[in-house]
């Protein structure tokens, strides 16, 4: 195949080429040289660009997928850390599914007010100590001597 300029790569990939050439910058992908003012890409790029596309789906930070590509250019994925991320998926799947079954109730509740209902007391008690809601960052712990 032959090299592809920022345009086709944009359209193959459907990724603006503002962002192209902001990945280029950031170093996650590379032209190969210039046809006029336009730059040019090997195929690669392609393969490249879905890694970072799901990489970015994941919840990855674009410093955390650069870590995932050699210096040569090939993929370089530390299962470790895809294991990690996967916990922080579940968990943050648990917290959402807490949320969505508390709002369901409080559609559904029977009850003259939800304020008489003991589910939504217990949802709101969950919510002022954190346990439910807003995510809460954690913070970092000075170094044990």
């Amino acid at each position: 195949m032959r090299d592809l300029d920022i345009t086709e790569v944009a359209r193959r990939s459907g990724v603006p080429a503002s962002t192209l050439r902001f990945y280029e910058e950031k170093g996650l992908i590379s032209s190969i040289g210039r046809r006029g003012l336009r730059r040019l890409f090997e195929p690669g790029v392609l393969e490249r660009l879905a890694l970072i596309s799901l990489g970015r789906a994941a919840g990855f930070s674009l410093e955390e997928i650069a870590l995932m590509f050699a210096p040569d250019g090939r993929p370089r994925i530390d299962r470790k850390k895809l294991a990690a991320k996967a916990e922080e998926l579940d968990r943050t799947i648990r917290r959402l599914s807490s949320m969505r079954d508390s709002l369901r109730h409080a559609a559904a509740c029977p009850a003259p007010s939800h304020m008489e209902c003991p589910t939504f007391r217990r949802i709101l008690r969950a919510a002022a100590s954190g346990t439910i809601g807003a995510r809460r960052k954690r913070v970092p712990q000075p170094p044990r001597s």
